[in-house]
């Protein structure tokens, strides 16, 4: 039995085992369990971990080992959650069929049931879906209070973008977004001959690392919003693409204004936000 790569799901099956145990390694609990008490809220002292999108269980069948996780896995394709069931019978009772951005993380850990607190945390591992990848980040963003940590496989250059430093043409709206509450590791490039069908570009795996920052010390949705405004005109400087959202006879004298958006660091924005 083979599940069929639906390219409506950007299905792309990874088939380097070696590649596989990698990215499941990359999951650890080392940096969290100095940072907080409760990294292991989960059954029997084990972490919280929720795979996204097993498809075909390569990373499922060696997160299944891992003693020191409570795993549950959601996946959409109905042939990947009965591929699932017939290869990998531990999944039984882990594994929830459903949209990961339709669903909430109480869905897949309730803790009624588990014995788990409220509110504990998860980590999240997968091979992300490339169509999707941008919005399972800003659904990270937004339950950052719960997301410790995210191991996850990504298109390359989304990859470098994400890890990318203030300065460069590929920092960007998610570089801001996501290294405002965690610190980015880029851990290794993966090759387009790892997968069934081959994607036409490179992968890479990265890590993410809830950070210390508890708030922005400023207004967070307009944080966001001068982001995305900013990034929308890139080329602009900060004067021009922002005009927008300036109200009418505000101040551009100060020297942030003259900048263009990719000069700014996450501090830089917020401290603008606060200007604004």
């Amino acid at each position: 039995m083979e599940v069929r790569a639906k390219k409506s799901l950007g299905q792309h099956f990874l088939t380097d085992q070696r590649i596989a145990q990698g990215i499941v390694a990359a999951l650890s609990f080392e940096a969290e369990e100095k940072a907080q008490s409760n990294v292991t809220d989960g059954r029997n002292g084990r972490a919280q971990v929720l795979e996204v999108g097993p498809g075909m269980g390569v990373l499922t069948q060696y997160l299944l080992q891992r003693e020191d996780i409570d795993l549950r896995a959601v996946e959409i394709d109905r042939e990947s959650v009965d591929y699932l069931y017939v290869h990998y019978p531990a999944i039984a009772g882990k594994l929830l069929q459903g949209d990961f951005l339709r669903l909430p993380l109480d869905r897949m850990f309730p803790s009624q049931t588990d014995g788990s607190a409220p509110d504990s945390p998860i980590h999240i591992i997968g091979n992300f879906p490339y169509n999707i990848s941008s919005q399972i980040f800003f659904k990270v963003i937004d339950n950052r209070s719960r997301v410790p940590q995210v191991v996850c496989m990504i298109q390359k250059e989304v990859a470098e973008r994400i890890a990318e430093k203030p300065g460069t043409k590929t920092y960007g709206i998610l570089s801001v977004l996501l290294q405002a509450w965690y610190d980015i590791e880029y851990l290794f490039t993966v090759g387009e001959g790892a997968f069934n069908p081959p994607p036409k570009v490179k992968s890479a795996v990265i890590r993410l690392t809830r950070n210390g920052r508890q708030s922005l010390d400023c207004d967070e949705a307009l944080f966001k919003k001068v982001v995305k405004t900013a990034f929308g005109q890139r080329r602009k400087t900060l004067r021009n693409s922002l005009k927008t959202l300036l109200p009418e006879g505000f101040d551009t004298s100060d020297p942030i204004f003259d900048l263009r958006p990719e000069r700014l660091s996450v501090e830089d924005f917020v401290r603008l936000t606060r200007m604004l």
